[in-house]
């Protein structure tokens, strides 16, 4: 299994919502275990970091994961998000 973990924050707090929504819409795309959005409850103690929004997604494997990315709502969630947002940082761990 591949976990698929992405990490946003938001240039502007005003658009958390149409960043979260953008977000939401790759729920649409079938290939993924399991799919899920979630605002951080906090900011980083040590750095003082902020990340907005988590992305976590399960997929059983590699080719399932391309699939997901290679979707065209993937590409239409990147458009909306892509100009609101000011940090991505995605990792791709194999389990097991």
């Amino acid at each position: 299994m591949i976990r698929h973990i992405v990490f946003f924050t938001a240039r502007n707090p005003d658009d958390l919502d149409r960043i979260r929504d953008g977000l939401e819409t790759l729920s649409k795309i079938p290939h993924a275990r399991h799919f899920e959005v979630r605002r951080n409850l906090h900011a980083d103690r040590l750095t003082g970091a902020e990340v907005d929004f988590v992305v976590y997604a399960e997929f059983d494997n590699q080719a399932d994961l391309d699939a997901y990315k290679s979707h065209p709502i993937y590409a239409r969630a990147i458009e909306l998000v892509k100009p609101l947002r000011d940090m991505r940082i995605a990792a791709d761990i194999e389990t097991g």
